[in-house]
């Protein structure tokens, strides 16, 4: 029957579950045709997993697809064990209890009727009597059954939550039967690690079910989300007076009350509570552990090198001979630091020789029979230090052996050391705090370990600065190249590069060279320009082509010209519809055969495969294409150039369009062409480092669309991105 229900004024329908079309196992969305009072009713949603004779009710509304017709879209719903004999035995013949097929099911059913759901619920042993079930196999079903009935509850009772299905899952996992009480108790136990609910979503229980607000476990729980976010942020440590002040502000709570929880949470070993230059900073354990174990390393690492006892004077003048080359003073005492020190870095901006440099360390150390590693945090970056070095790279989660089974783990650690005499790392501005300390827990007593960056750049994606810390510190042995070659001061892009980052406004009315600045007095304006640019200007006049050449890179994903508006335009230039091309809808996003996306989060579970190779992982910043895609079933096909690799379920919220990214997505590639629009707003991101580390993305051409007040704002605001981290005083407190 169908009647206007009470929650919220939705449809409710009841009926039973004729037949399950469809089921994403991972969001838990299912099409399924269900018996409403004798008439067939397709209805669709996040229900889990729904098997063939349970009675649903269902709350929600009628739609018409455009392709299947009318449906009723499943906003709540309720399930309820099959009463009758024919649907008991639909039920149980549906494979929901594993090692129970049809035959079977019929066979209990004869012997059992409708007591059947009573017996499997409170007396499975009497399964037994049947012949071909043994007392071990009828206890197997009854805890299976258990089990079932058990999820069955779990999943009804979130349903008015809208809380997702893989949220559910990994709750389910950790808490099992026991899930229901555990939320009862505490509902911010879904906010734990592992499975790691949006506080908010747990308010919303907490309040539904009348939790009190000033519990020490809600407090405790907001702590530890605030912590969460602020590592998001790319912070390692908060300012406890800073953590007071969000937390009981937010959460309405008293001074007390926070200090309570905070010191429970630091008993409990959640949090770690450190005092460096009378500031009292508070970190969520693993950070802590992180930061002090790279001080500890990096102070033991530098303390026994070789001190610049070894003079390589006549083996780099070899290799300078024999490369056609001649370095220059910064670069010969950089190649000789290399050898005389078990850590040190090479920083410096573009066209300066880093590279030169680096191929010269490489030489040397292979004329010395050194075994040597190179990696950067990136595929693309990876990939771009194997170009200019000729010599093999890969990331530094391969390098370190990505435990697959376990996450973010690694294989090689300090029972499983690198086997190499060097490691060399290129941009490593991009490598955040908990990458880092596996990297260094990788590295054997004797292994040297190279770093190579820009400390202009933007810090990593991940918490912490690492590079800048460990230069800021002083304690580092290090050189910065700072003479452009004269080949590359005849780029624009080059000099205006190193104007920007001196403070000066750079040359943007010289139309004859690589840098082209494009006025533009409205954002509108400016997005117009970028289409025109991608789609016709630049492929006519350079022959770039506008998907794999040209990279439009973004200050921020908001507004006019931010990510989301820019790709939605370009989508429909680049790739617009047609017969030959399938798509389908994810959450709002439409993505398309011959779609440009983005890898946004480290995924270590996706195989791919590349020929007859076969391997696992996906990696933010990774830049693919989708070759195919399934409406139906919820997934595509996307090729990570060369590797293949299925996308499906929670896996597609991992993915977004990349005809646009945001500078800081951009780090570590490199792009034959690069668009900058330039918001006409001043805001957050309008800051120098931005603006550079947007102009040394570009190799042949870069053309920046704004005012030239925007650019000059940006030039002038030399605020750094600003991060909480205590590994400076950390590493120099060593060599006090």
């Amino acid at each position: 029957m169908t009647v206007e229900n009470d929650r919220d004024n939705l449809i409710c329908v009841t009926g039973d579950v004729e037949d399950v079309v469809y089921l994403n196992e991972e969001t838990g969305y299912i099409v399924l045709d269900m018996n409403v009072e004798s008439t067939l009713l397709t209805a669709v949603g996040n229900m889990g997993d729904v098997r063939e004779g349970e009675r649903l009710t269902l709350y929600g509304e009628y739609i018409t697809n455009a392709k299947y017709g009318r449906q009723f879209k499943v906003d709540i719903f309720e399930r309820s064990l099959p009463q009758d004999v024919d649907a008991i035995r639909k039920y149980l013949g549906s494979g929901v209890i594993r090692g129970l097929g049809p035959s079977a099911a019929k066979r209990i059913v004869d012997a059992f009727g409708e007591r059947t759901m009573d017996i499997l619920e409170n007396d499975p042993a009497q399964l037994s009597v049947i012949k071909t079930i043994t007392p071990e196999r009828a206890k197997v079903i009854g805890q299976e059954f258990h089990n079932i009935t058990g999820l069955r509850k779990v999943m009804t009772f979130f349903s008015k939550y809208s809380i997702p299905q893989y949220v559910i899952s990994a709750a389910w996992k950790a808490y099992g039967t026991d899930l229901i009480r555990a939320v009862k108790d505490n509902p911010y136990c879904l906010c734990m690690n592992g499975i790691e609910l949006h506080f908010a979503d747990a308010e919303r229980i907490a309040q539904d079910i009348d939790f009190p607000p000033d519990s020490e476990e809600r407090v405790l729980a907001g702590i530890l989300w605030v912590l969460r976010m602020n590592a998001d942020e790319g912070n390692c440590c908060m300012r406890e007076s800073d953590l007071c002040s969000v937390v009981t502000r937010q959460l309405i709570v008293s001074d007390k009350l926070y200090a309570a929880a905070l010191q429970f949470a630091e008993k409990q070993g959640d949090i770690v509570d450190s005092n460096i230059y009378d500031t009292r900073y508070i970190y969520l354990a693993e950070y802590f552990r992180a930061e002090t174990y790279i001080a500890e390393r990096m102070a033991e690492m530098i303390k026994h090198s070789d001190n610049g006892n070894t003079d390589c004077t006549a083996e780099i003048a070899g290799i300078a001979s024999e490369q056609g080359i001649e370095y220059e003073k910064l670069q010969l005492e950089a190649i000789n630091a290399c050898l005389n020190n078990r850590v040190f870095i090479l920083t410096g901006g573009p066209g300066t020789g880093k590279t030169t440099t680096l191929n010269g360390v490489i030489a040397l150390f292979k004329k010395r029979r050194m075994r040597i590693k190179l990696a950067a945090p990136t595929g693309r970056a990876a990939k771009r230090m194997a170009d200019l070095t000729g010599a093999q790279a890969q990331t530094i989660h391969r390098l370190l052996e990505v435990d697959f089974s376990g996450g973010n783990t690694f294989k090689r650690n300090e029972e499983n050391p690198l086997q190499c005499d060097a490691v060399i790392i290129d941009e490593m501005s991009m490598v955040d705090t908990m990458l880092f300390a596996s990297l260094l827990k990788a590295l054997k007593g004797s292994t040297r370990l190279i770093m190579v960056g820009d400390s202009n750049q933007l810090p990593s994606v991940g918490a912490g600065n690492i590079l800048r810390d460990l230069i800021d510190s002083g304690q580092v042995p290090m050189v910065e190249l700072t003479e452009i070659f004269r080949q590359a001061a005849k780029s624009l892009i080059v000099t205006n590069a190193h104007s920007i980052i001196h403070g000066d406004v750079p040359e943007l009315n010289d139309r004859t060279n690589d840098f082209f600045f494009m006025p533009s007095d409205s954002e509108e304006n400016t997005l117009r320009l970028v289409i025109e640019l991608c789609k016709t200007r630049l492929p006519k006049a350079y022959g770039y082509d506008p998907l794999d050449d040209i990279q439009v890179l973004c200050l921020s994903r908001m507004g006019t010209v931010g990510t989301g508006a820019v790709n939605k335009e370009l989508q429909l230039a680049l790739n617009p519809p047609s017969k030959s091309k399938r798509e389908m809808n994810f959450i709002g996003t439409l993505f398309r055969d011959g779609d440009k996306i983005m890898q946004t989060k480290n995924d270590y579970d996706v195989e791919w495969r590349r020929g007859t190779e076969k391997s696992h992982g996906i990696f933010n910043g990774d830049i693919g294409k989708i070759i195919d895609t399934d409406r139906i079933n919820q997934k595509c096909e996307i090729d990570f150039e060369g590797r293949k690799a299925f996308y499906d379920g929670d896996m597609l919220k991992k993915i977004e369009h990349a005809y646009a990214i945001t500078v800081h997505k951009s780090q570590g590639s490199e792009y034959p062409a690069v668009i900058l629009p330039l918001p006409n707003r001043m805001d957050r991101l309008s800051y120098r480092n931005l603006l550079y580390t947007a102009v040394t993305r570009a190799k042949k051409t870069l053309i920046v669309i704004g005012t030239e007040v925007k650019v000059s704002s940006m030039v002038y605001n030399d605020r750094r991105t600003e991060r909480f981290s205590c590994l400076k005083p950390m590493l120099e407190d060593h060599f006090v």
